[in-house]
């Protein structure tokens, strides 16, 4: 044997034995990271669902790019050997999208680039609909979300997550000049798409996503209220701050600072006979 060629080859398998540990080392820190990323609230009920399946695939249609999968543990779900399906449905297009496997997603789960008040949605095909930051910029919020219930089986489960228009941050969101959401969104939120659309209609706020599930005989399981605040430091994410918290009292407690965002487990009732639509 060629002594140099020896060393060559095994200079090599030393170099791909390094690459090989390195990979893995990096794919143990994504999934520790994600792991850090799920949402109990939403990962529990969603883990309590697929047990009800066993045996077939729970199908999960995602309201818009931007709600990120991560929250819900389907990669828990995906290594005990359940089978998920995801479809995406947003009209923004999947530039605000990362690639798959970077938020949830499997290699074979689909996008569809449409309007949620138009695009086809077979009745009673999904166990899950994840509706997450989205009914605050869009319009005929309660068509959309009987398009939603309509979709689900029965017994499925609708996890939502607003930015809710009754609060101190909705409000000013709502007047804002379009300039003044562009600027403080550059310095608050550096690289992150936006500023979207404030439209905030009354059905999509707290006291609206409440009276819809009454009204459709749906059963919220579990609310939760959480309140953020801004991403970005200085000068501007300080004004905002003092601004959130001078309107309560101008308001006379009317909004509120003490959250902007409300997440909803809520089930669509098992009796397939039930009116919820």
């Amino acid at each position: 044997m060629n002594p140099g060629r020896e060393h060559h080859e095994a200079q090599r398998a030393v170099l791909r034995a390094r690459h090989t540990a390195s990979q893995a080392r990096m794919t143990a820190a994504t999934r520790a990271y994600r792991k850090t990323l799920v949402r109990e609230m939403f990962a529990q009920p969603v883990r309590d669902y697929a047990y009800r399946c066993i045996g077939r695939p729970i199908s999960l249609l995602r309201a818009g790019h931007l709600a990120s999968l991560d929250e819900l543990g389907l990669d828990q779900l995906r290594d005990s050997g359940f089978e998920v399906t995801v479809l995406t449905v947003d009209e923004d297009g999947p530039r605000f999208a990362g690639p798959a496997g970077t938020d949830g997603r499997a290699a074979g789960d689909k996008t569809v680039l449409g309007d949620l008040r138009a695009v086809p949605m077979p009745p009673r095909s999904f166990d899950i609909v994840h509706c997450a930051l989205l009914l605050d910029r869009i319009s005929h919020v309660e068509l959309v979300l009987d398009r939603f219930i309509a979709a689900l089986r029965p017994g499925g489960l609708l996890l939502l997550h607003i930015r809710d228009r009754d609060c101190a941050a909705g409000f000013l969101d709502r007047i804002a000049p379009q300039w003044v959401r562009r600027a403080l969104w550059a310095r608050l939120n550096p690289g992150q798409p936006g500023p979207f659309r404030a439209i905030y209609e009354p059905a999509g706020s707290d006291r609206g996503i409440r009276a819809y599930t009454q009204l459709r005989g749906l059963v919220i399981s579990h609310r939760e209220t959480s309140r953020t605040s801004a991403a970005g430091s200085g000068r501007a994410g300080q004004a905002v701050s003092a601004v959130r918290g001078l309107i309560p009292r101008l308001t006379r407690g009317r909004l509120t600072d003490a959250h902007d965002e409300v997440l909803y487990v809520i089930r669509k009732p098992e009796d397939r006979f039930a009116r919820v639509v």
